[in-house]
């Protein structure tokens, strides 16, 4: 495809306008959407009214007058249709992290009878090491926490599944409703990371977005089936929301009443201001809620999800295949393809391996690509379908080959590591 042609999708995107909403610098093909996205150009407006309309001008009763308490669960409502969740079912705060080990937590709680997490060695660390952590606090040892291959599907004596459906290194994407209904069959609950799918593709958590994997279990006279149990995921990807945004986690209605906040925060409280002197939860998703919200980065959060409200993540998922498809055509057989090639089977990311691949990503940053690099030899490249274009592709593309035929990533200066690749 030449750019021409390139121009001509461009054209009739139905998600070009989008595109105006955010800041890019000029030069610059920004494919980093799946590390922290671009910025929209309302959100330093939203966040001068945080910051002189209501901290300035109403102080400490911004808590009451400007929403600021109820920010956790008031922006949960907002964000739950973009994973298939309702009212009641998300609260938004502090970080992915301190949301896995919540729900792993919790999980194991409703399963004390059995002993075994099922996780892998490749998931994202943080995913990984929090696990780690949890069995070590719990003092159960290594017979608490077991990896096993995903291929295997043995899940008859785990407690919890932790997985994610986009894998950060290859952008491949795991067959939620599957894997779900196999755990739930085995009698375990699962836990999904959607860090790198939320936001780029349509995501249902909840048992209606089942209904196919419902129906085979159903047809082999299996146990009824649910939706995930818990999922997690982060808003300074695809959704744009920010360094450092709060995170988001989602606990299924059918466990609030009995699922327990082993982060027994003053904020999960079911009076706060009652002061009392020991823990009682809150009622429904509130229960799941820490500690004070961070004010203004919830409000960069809230301004972007002004524009997810305009969004059909059905048109983001179909250009979302099609960008990546485009770039893996344009590079062909220049470098290893480590990402599924059936876009059905990727996120909206690329990953390519060169054994050279950081100074081979720093000559392409230099010259106006942004990617980055995962050790020990990966490329990615992630696709953010509301500012990226057609023609961005095909310039992506062609800069990558110039970089490799031309072998530009050889200059010396190129091998220096920075601190975040």
């Amino acid at each position: 495809m030449d750019r021409d042609q390139c121009l001509a999708l461009d054209a009739s995107d139905p998600l070009r306008a989008l595109k105006d909403e955010f800041v890019l610098p000029d030069g610059v093909i920004y494919l980093v959407g799946n590390s922290l996205g671009a910025l929209p150009r309302r959100t330093p407006e939203r966040m001068r009214q945080a910051v002189e309309d209501e901290w300035g001008a109403q102080l400490v009763g911004g808590w009451n007058h400007a929403g600021w308490y109820d920010q956790p669960l008031t922006t949960g409502d907002r964000l739950a249709p973009l994973i298939g969740a309702g009212p009641g079912q998300v609260v938004v705060g502090n970080t992915t992290s301190i949301a896995i080990f919540q729900a792993v937590a919790a999980a194991l709680r409703l399963r004390p009878d059995r002993r075994v997490i099922v996780s892998e060695v490749r998931n994202f660390p943080t995913d990984h090491y929090i696990v780690q952590g949890l069995t070590r606090l719990l003092g159960g040892g290594q017979d608490r926490y077991e990896v096993r291959d995903l291929a295997e599907r043995r899940f008859e004596d785990a407690a919890v599944v932790l997985l994610s459906e986009v894998d950060y290194r290859t952008g491949a994407r795991r067959d939620m409703r599957s894997i779900t209904a196999e755990a739930h069959a085995a009698g375990a609950l699962i836990v999904w990371d959607l860090c790198h799918s939320v936001g780029a593709m349509e995501v249902n958590v909840s048992g209606d977005g089942f209904a196919g994997a419902a129906a085979a279990e159903a047809d082999r006279g299996g146990a009824d089936f649910a939706g995930a149990d818990f999922a997690v995921g982060c808003t300074y990807k695809y959704l744009n929301a920010g360094p450092g945004a709060p995170a988001f986690l989602y606990v299924d209605p059918r466990h609030q009443a009995t699922a327990e906040n082993v982060l027994s925060g003053w904020h999960g409280h079911a009076e706060p201001f009652a002061f009392e002197e020991d823990f009682r939860p809150a009622e429904g998703i509130r229960r799941f809620a820490v500690s004070t919200p961070h004010v203004l980065s919830f409000a960069a959060l809230e301004a972007t999800l002004d524009i997810w409200e305009r969004v059909d993540l059905a048109q983001v998922r179909a250009k979302s295949m099609a960008l990546t498809s485009l770039f893996i055509d344009l590079v062909g057989d220049a470098l290893e393809l480590v990402s599924p090639a059936d876009p059905t089977e990727r996120g909206s990311q690329v990953s390519l391996r060169h054994p050279d691949g950081y100074p081979v990503m720093r000559a392409l940053i230099d010259r106006g690509v942004h990617g980055d690099f995962r050790a020990p030899d990966i490329l990615r490249f992630g696709f953010a379908p509301l500012y990226i274009g057609y023609a961005d592709v095909h310039d992506a593309a062609t800069t990558l080959l110039e970089v490799l035929d031309k072998e530009l990533w050889r200059d010396p200066a190129y091998a220096t590591r920075l601190a975040v690749t």
